[in-house]
């Protein structure tokens, strides 16, 4: 039942003219008449109770069990012993010990589960599936040293549970296997060339302090007065193995204080004796050795123009009070507050969500970060699987860091990257939060809070209407209006420099977006007069690099079922006759051309938005015989990598290099992207240009993947740190022919304006009715709390 609230229009003073006495109050008139009214009074209360934001959410149980959930600490533990039992015949070295040409456990994760066995489970009686865990070991020991990926399973350990290969998800011809030379250079492989590189550089602290006023004696050296940083890739395709060292200025801030001084050492193998210099590189001119440096140093060639300053105050995501004082600025900012208590349900356990129709599963790994399965929309299931697969950067510059540079962030186990967030400031006051739990050597981290939930107003309304006409004052017969929100799962993940905020907003209407921003310090470089095509001066010493990141996301869409189809539809122009305009003759007009797409193949936005795709049922149709489907919209910034045939991302960042594209879904296709191509570019263990072997797509069980990101254009106003206005790139999924009709119709959250009748006879005043469909405004009084940094756990 709604209720219905009647306003009599209020005169505010005696009026000039009859035509004035029958207006109501609009304006500043209105904004007078509200200090005549008690606001907790209007409601009829005296009195104001606390709003109930820090309420929890309501449980409710998930319909089954989340299996795709990461293996638990107890499951962790009881593989690490498993690998690390004689039995095994892994011959492993607790990593605490080890060294580079030892065998030792990487990391361990979570094997996907496969989908041809969720299904059944799913949708029906099939058994549950099973977890299984992923190894990644580092075999140094080996004749020929190699990285190797192992499954490990079923989970719980067993008398059935074995240690395979875990062969079958890549297709680079290797299976889980990586030469050592491509595999990620971690702290043994720095270990073993820190020794080659602090004899370089102690033998020219001359030279280094006289350019870069520092010294450079090792890593642990405390007579270090500066700081070293490499980049990858440290291989092409594992024949080699090389290490592009930069010097900074050390401390919290040295991404922002780059120095002009590199060296390259040739470091391939375990054999640390058969490490070598390379070269040198400082005022952009390559030494091959040690004494060309010092001949090209002793004739007074080498000078620098630009120093970084001494102290970081200006580099520090701290109030600045040289800035100034902004007028109001002492006033607390506007917040988003649940203050009719949370419109949501969790089983935190199984980490299943529940909203305004929407149903959902988290999970989490340390390599991709958050997953969500299962989602559904008033219980039919639009998507499967929507995970970030990759978070690529590429660089450019004249500069040997800068113009190498390519980031893989699943290659820096960006899941295990999520940290702590801070209540009211990263999300709003009263956010649901849940920590993640990391595998680490033979125990388990815990970040806590690092995964928020919150519902929000949408900063618009979802749909209005005012209609004109009636014989009235309000000059309208009716109007319209229906509150917007969503309920957003966000994850901020710092990895190094870079801080991703992840966005999963869950819209009423059946919309579905995604959002990723970026803050964080940039990877700056040394500053060249001669070099603004890569970015322009942001600080003393300091140019801001060009870079693009892209991201990928893999959305295995099930619309309704497995059996979709996605079709394009191609704005075009073209010449018609009509003849009702038979003055015109032939005229130009919009019309649409659609198609499916018949085999996997990569796509393309259309110029000026001409082109949209929409993955669809292959025969289920609404009302109106149209196909159900969701629309792809792009939203901010839906880009691809800008270099196509660079040699640092030749083949192992195929995945970025399109705006999106679709493929039929494999169990044996779980990652458009390995955890270590990233060393790999030109021989990598998973090629994603592979997926297109001309599969049809129609009628299928189909997967597509999208690219999000931005080209970075730097500025001086990414000091002290890239901006999350700015630095954002989304992409929507929203309903295309799904329903009959909108999905507004059925809330409350509205109001409703008539003006049917005269309230005298006159006719002059009439009566506004307002139907409120039983949705008041709350009157309580919030009171917020300081939010709390815990430890990492």
């Amino acid at each position: 039942m709604f209720q219905r609230l009647i306003f009599a229009a209020l005169i505010a003073a005696a009026p000039t003219d009859a035509a004035a006495a029958a207006r109501p109050p609009l304006g500043f008139e209105r904004q007078a008449l509200l200090s005549k009214f008690g606001r907790g009074k209007i409601y009829g209360n005296d009195t104001c109770s606390d709003c109930s934001i820090y309420e929890p959410a309501e449980s409710v149980a998930a319909p089954k069990a989340n299996i795709w959930a990461p293996i638990t600490p107890d499951d962790s533990l009881a593989v690490w012993n498993m690998l690390h039992d004689a039995s095994s015949g892994l011959n492993l070295t607790d990593p605490d010990v080890a060294v580079v040409n030892d065998n030792y456990v990487w990391y361990i994760d979570t094997v996907p589960v496969n989908k041809s066995d969720v299904l059944p489970y799913l949708d029906g009686s099939g058994t549950k599936p099973s977890s299984w865990a992923r190894a990644i070991i580092f075999e140094g020991g080996k004749l020929e040293p190699v990285s190797q990926e192992y499954m490990v399973g079923p989970l719980p350990v067993c008398n059935e549970t074995t240690i395979q290969k875990l062969d079958y998800s890549y297709n680079g011809g290797m299976g889980g296997s990586v030469p050592f030379n491509g595999r990620y250079f971690d702290s043994k492989r720095s270990a073993a060339s820190e020794p080659l590189l602090a004899s370089v550089m102690s033998n020219i602290t001359d030279i280094t302090t006289a350019l870069l006023g520092g010294v450079y004696f090792g890593s642990g050296d405390d007579r270090s007065t500066l700081t070293a940083t490499t980049t990858t890739p440290t291989s092409l395709d594992g024949n080699q193995a090389f290490q592009i060292i930069m010097f900074r200025v050390p401390g919290s801030t040295s991404y922002l204080r780059p120095l002009d001084f590199f060296v390259i050492l040739d470091s391939a193998g375990t054999d640390a004796s058969l490490y070598k210099l390379k070269g040198l590189v400082t005022n952009t001119r390559f030494f091959p050795t040690v004494t060309d440096l010092r001949a090209a140093f002793g004739a007074g060639e080498l000078v620098e123009e630009f120093y970084q300053p001494s102290d970081d105050d200006w580099a520090l995501v701290k109030y600045n009070p040289e800035m100034g004082v902004r007028e109001l600025e002492e006033k607390f900012a506007p917040q988003s507050l649940e203050v009719g208590g949370k419109r949501y349900k969790l089983d935190s356990e199984q980490k299943y969500v529940e909203y305004m129709g929407w149903s959902f599963y988290v999970s989490h790994t340390r390599t991709l970060g958050v997953m969500l399965y299962d989602i559904r929309f008033k219980g039919e299931r639009i998507l499967y699987e929507l995970s970030m697969q990759e978070a690529t950067a590429q660089y450019g510059g004249f500069q040997p860091k800068s113009a190498t540079t390519l980031y893989h962030d699943t290659h820096f186990q960006l899941g295990a990257d999520l940290f702590q967030l801070v209540e009211g400031f990263d999300c709003p006051f009263g956010s649901t939060f849940w920590n993640v739990t990391v595998p680490n050597g033979n125990s388990t981290t815990t970040n806590v809070n690092s995964i928020c939930i919150f519902e929000s107003d949408a900063g618009f309304p979802l749909s209005r209407h005012r209609a004109g006409g009636g014989s009235n004052d309000y000059g309208f017969s009716n109007l319209g209006v229906v509150k917007a929100s969503l309920l957003t799962l966000r994850s901020i993940a710092t990895v190094g420099n870079y801080d991703y905020l992840f966005d999963y907003a869950f819209h009423v209407d059946g919309s579905l977006e995604i959002t990723v921003r970026a803050s964080g310090y940039l990877q700056s470089s040394f500053f060249y007069r001669d070099q603004s095509a890569w970015g322009p001066r942001i600080q003393e010493a300091t140019q801001g690099s060009l870079h693009d990141h892209v991201l990928t996301w893999k959305a295995d869409f099930d619309i309704l079922d497995a059996a979709n189809t996605l079709r394009v539809t191609e704005l075009k122009t073209a010449n018609t006759t009509q003849p009702w305009w038979p003055e015109l003759g032939t005229f130009e007009q919009i019309q649409l051309e659609s198609y499916d797409v018949a085999t996997e193949r990569e796509l393309q936005w259309g110029a000026n938005g001409q082109t949209f795709y929409a993955v669809n049922h292959a025969t289920a149709t609404n009302r109106w015989g149209s196909p159900r489907g969701y629309r792809i919209v792009p939203g901010r910034s839906n880009i691809r990598l800008s270099t196509l045939d660079s040699p640092f991302s030749r083949r192992n960042t195929a995945l970025s290099k399109t705006h999106l594209a679709v493929t039929r879904q494999h169990d044996t296709e779980p990652w458009g992207n390995s955890v270590q191509n990233l060393n790999m570019p030109w021989r990598p263990q998973q090629d994603f240009a592979k997926f297109f072997d001309g599969e049809s797509v129609e009628d299928e069980d189909l997967v597509v993947w999208l690219n999000l990101g931005m080209h970075h254009f730097t500025r001086a106003e990414d000091v002290p740190v890239t901006l999350y206005s700015e630095a954002v790139g989304s992409v929507m999924f929203a309903p295309q022919n799904f329903f009959d009709s909108a999905q507004d119709g059925d809330l409350r959250n509205r109001r409703w304006y008539t003006v049917p009748t005269a309230t005298d006879d006159s006719g002059n005043v009439t009566a506004l009715v307002s139907e409120t469909y039983g949705i008041e405004l709350p009157q309580c009084m919030v009171s917020l709390q300081e939010p709390i940094v815990g430890q990492v756990i």
